[in-house]
């Protein structure tokens, strides 16, 4: 399908029907991406105010067959938001809707426009006596639309599920421009297809999400948290099955850390205080968040009693204070500014099922030490099967020293990810970085039946073209 560039004329056509405060002059941020992989283009700026205002524009692309790219805070790691090649797109900004529509306490419900940012959302249900329990390292930037539209994960996924179990419904502009108010509250609402299970995880191709139902929980009365040293990760598989029997959905976040992760923080980042003298092999940060009534720090000591007496933890600290919370938690969310600074020769955002996580390190570096001198650091979300299994030089070369190596070991190492049941894709999304990897790993049936919805929904192809399915 041909399309049309967001050209001055297009532009000029959108004036006579909008505000000019709608519209800016294109500014560099909104045509970068965090890793700096692409540079992005954009022909029209808009930074809509309303549901009505993003139809209008919508439709108007729709008519002058212009593509549509949805922006939330930029901070996706996949390039979905950033069109490099093709005719210049309308970028379609979301940060001037960010209001908070409502609030139900006693639902566990909030309603919040897309552009509010994740930080805020968390915010404002703590002010309501609540937990909006999504969290990821950028969530002072981050938008809640772009979270849902890319899927996001973070740390609670283990207690809480992903973004998309986090939403009961969406307000959202389809891709020719009409307005689905689908903004529901309800927990059960069995009536037909779930297009709010479409548009969640779509990255825009199928639709802007202007705003989500979302649910709420109750603030855990007391917060525990600590760092165990274990023998290996079979020890850490077993000790998280362990804190799940002793302590259920107690558990709201059990984390993998490395010790090469943890030696690239040393090396990188020596301000942030890390819990051990000697960085051991392997580690695992536990968060638990109890009921009133119960004490985290005695659960905690009870389950490293039992990790000792089972031979999986040898180790281990209780955070005694907040600030002893915050240091622990640090070191986990710094690891990835310190892989940044050592320069990884490719990164990988992949899940496999639980038990099978030990044996996919060990074939994975076996794999990995076939190809040439590599470290690498695994580290990530123990308890829902995400691992970021990233490949670094060794010490003394840099990246650049591995760029004719760098398709090979994405491929070996995603080749054992599928080999193993597993997702090339776990939290990020595929963007545009990862289209060639869904045409390779996905069952044909389900990719035909990917590109037979967003056919149907946006037949044009104007709503982010080229992410996720090649155009």
């Amino acid at each position: 399908m041909t399309l049309n560039p967001a050209d001055e004329a297009f532009a000029l056509r959108l004036r006579e029907t909008l505000p000019e405060q709608v519209f800016r002059s294109p500014e560099p941020r909104y045509m970068e991406e965090p890793r700096g992989r692409w540079a992005g283009q954009c022909g029209v700026l808009a930074l809509p105010r309303s549901v009505e205002e993003v139809s209008a524009l919508v439709a108007a692309a729709a008519a002058a067959r212009v593509p549509v790219v949805p922006y939330g805070g930029g901070t996706g790691l996949v390039g979905g938001q950033v069109m490099p090649e093709g005719p210049a797109p309308m970028i379609v900004s979301l940060e001037r809707m960010n209001a908070i529509r409502g609030i139900y306490p006693t639902e566990n419900v909030m309603i919040a426009e897309a552009g509010a940012i994740l930080a805020d959302v968390q915010l404002a249900a703590a002010e309501a006596g609540r937990l909006f329990p999504l969290s990821l390292a950028a969530e002072g930037t981050a938008r809640i639309g772009g979270n849902l539209s890319t899927n996001a994960g973070g740390t609670a996924v283990l207690r809480y599920g992903n973004a998309r179990d986090l939403c009961l419904g969406l307000e959202a502009v389809l891709p020719d421009g009409r307005i689905w108010h689908g903004l529901s509250r309800l927990r059960k609402d069995n009536t037909g297809y779930d297009l709010r299970n479409l548009l969640v995880g779509a990255e825009g191709t199928l639709g802007i999400i202007t705003a989500a139902t979302l649910k709420l929980y109750p603030q855990p009365a007391a917060r525990g948290t600590a760092i165990f040293v274990v023998r290996d990760p079979q020890a850490a598989i077993e000790l998280l099955a362990m804190a799940r029997d002793q302590l259920g959905e107690g558990v709201s976040a059990f984390e993998l850390i490395a010790g090469q992760g943890l030696r690239f923080l040393a090396e990188t980042l020596p301000d942030v205080r890390q819990p051990f003298d000697t960085p051991p092999d392997w580690c695992v940060l536990i968060e638990l968040g109890l009921a009133r009534g119960l004490d985290p720090e005695a659960a905690l000591a009870d389950l490293f009693e039992a990790a000792l007496e089972a031979g999986l933890a040898n180790d281990g600290l209780i955070a005694q204070s907040q600030a002893q919370r915050d240091d622990f938690w640090s070191v986990r969310e710094h690891i990835p500014e310190g892989n940044r600074r050592i320069g990884a020769v490719s990164s990988h955002d992949i899940s496999v099922p639980i038990s099978l996580i030990p044996e996919f390190i060990a074939r994975g570096n076996q794999i990995v030490a076939g190809l040439g001198g590599f470290r690498v650091n695994c580290f990530g979300h123990l308890g829902d099967g995400n691992l970021h299994y990233n490949v670094f030089p060794e010490p003394g070369r840099s990246k650049a020293d591995h760029a004719n190596q760098v398709g090979a070991v994405k491929r070996a190492v995603h080749d054992l990810v599928h080999e193993m049941g597993g997702s090339v894709s776990a939290e990020h999304g595929i963007g545009r970085l990862k289209v060639e990897d869904l045409e390779r790993y996905s069952d044909p049936v389900r990719l035909d039946a990917l590109r037979a919805i967003k056919a149907a929904l946006d037949p044009l192809g104007i709503m982010n073209p080229g992410a996720v399915l090649r155009t």
